[in-house]
């Protein structure tokens, strides 16, 4: 790589990039059930928390138990309607069930159909990951055009600098796909 401070910066801000496209993208896959409990899934559920909209892990215990039943265990029991409601509203697809004292979320088996639809979902979300690596890789070169025609760098350095985008953003596209069939794997698995 050349020593430039503006080649650098582009690079450093292209890999962080890339970086945070990946984990974005494995962090929308914990979100995704696979028929076994998972605690991530109520990641974007809100519950009102004495005026403040709160995720549920911040104001309850959350444990998996039996590997397919979610039990959420409020620290303040007055909060178990809200929690209840905010499950029911928030769409994931699974009625919870309220004892009085915790809330229970059992995962029903996924069947062959809805496999293949979260199959699909999972393929789709890695191609728009693959777009955005994409689009990260055109505004590094473009940053590095710019540097040609101005004259920072000659063109050797540029084709350099090329090559090693180039390089992140396969590396980063291979990352992707590993990603994707290891969820896709996940799902498939009866």
């Amino acid at each position: 790589m050349i020593e430039n401070e503006q080649v650098e910066e582009i690079i450093l801000i292209l890999d962080d990039k890339l970086s945070k496209t990946i984990s974005v993208l494995k962090e929308d896959f914990g979100a995704i059930r696979a028929g076994r409990a998972n605690p991530r899934i109520l990641d974007k559920v809100m519950v009102d928390y004495y005026g403040a909209m709160t995720p549920i892990a911040q104001t309850s215990n959350i444990s998996v138990q039996e590997g397919r039943c979610l039990v959420i265990s409020p620290w303040d029991s007055s909060l178990l309607k809200g929690i209840e409601k905010a499950i029911q509203v928030s769409n994931i697809g699974i009625n919870p069930t309220n004892d009085g004292k915790c809330i229970r979320l059992v995962f029903p088996e996924l069947t062959e159909e809805r496999r293949r639809d979260l199959s699909k979902q999972i393929k789709k979300m890695g191609e728009d990951a693959k777009v955005a690596e994409r689009n990260n890789r055109r505004d590094a070169m473009d940053k590095l055009k710019k540097l040609k025609t101005d004259k920072v760098i000659s063109e050797d350095e540029f084709a350099s600098c090329e090559k090693e985008v180039e390089k992140m953003v396969a590396d980063s596209i291979t990352k992707i796909d590993a990603a994707v069939s290891a969820k896709e794997k996940e799902i498939m698995t009866v």
